[in-house]
């Protein structure tokens, strides 16, 4: 994206955060691309016969986005965390619910590799997944935004550096140490073999 098109951006951003509503309906074009990218790229880690769609799943985003009321948003990176959270709850409710209707039935599953630091690439329960990162969460709140940023939005080391407020460095630092965390949180908590 243009240093011009972040500032218009940013810009929208505050308007909106300021009540100024016709700045949502400018907004939505300069960051629709952006949200798209961030759901295809969540969605291909899932499940081959899942059922959401990339579109649906922007759309999700950008409804529940559009009620934060109380959030002062400060730029597009700030606005991009937002928007993980947000897609990480979706997937997360998607899969509790067909687990709910399926009693018990086949759990929805996310492929993961380095980036959760597994040495192969292997299906993991998204609900499993999403219980590690709370307990991370509890244990270290910053390292458990750094894998959510770079997990799940694929924002780069310095785009979560700056969605943060901290340095590329430690980024870094903690992007290792939870991976590796959630690398022994996953393999503990995985199905025994039958």
């Amino acid at each position: 994206m243009s240093e011009a098109r972040l500032k218009d951006v940013t810009q929208l951003l505050i308007d909106w955060s300021n009540g100024r509503r016709e700045a949502l309906d400018e907004l939505l074009p300069l960051v629709y691309d952006e949200l798209r990218r961030v759901a295809a790229r969540c969605l291909q880690r899932e499940q081959r016969d899942h059922t959401l769609q990339a579109t649906a799943l922007v759309h999700e985003a950008y409804l529940r986005l559009i009620d934060q009321t109380r959030v002062q948003w400060q730029n597009r990176a700030h606005f991009l965390g937002v928007a993980a959270q947000m897609i990480r709850r979706i997937l997360v409710d998607y899969a509790r619910a067909k687990q709910s209707a399926k009693r018990g039935g086949k759990a929805m599953t996310m492929l993961v590799d380095d980036a959760v630091g597994m040495p192969a690439r292997r299906e993991v329960d998204i609900v499993r997944l999403d219980d590690a990162m709370k307990d991370l969460g509890r244990i270290d709140p910053q390292q458990a935004r750094v894998d959510e940023l770079r997990f799940f939005t694929g924002l780069s080391i310095e785009e979560t550096a700056e969605v943060l407020g901290i340095s590329p460095a430690t980024v870094k630092r903690d992007w290792v140490v939870a991976r590796a965390w959630l690398f022994r949180e996953l393999s503990r908590r995985a199905d025994p073999a039958p």
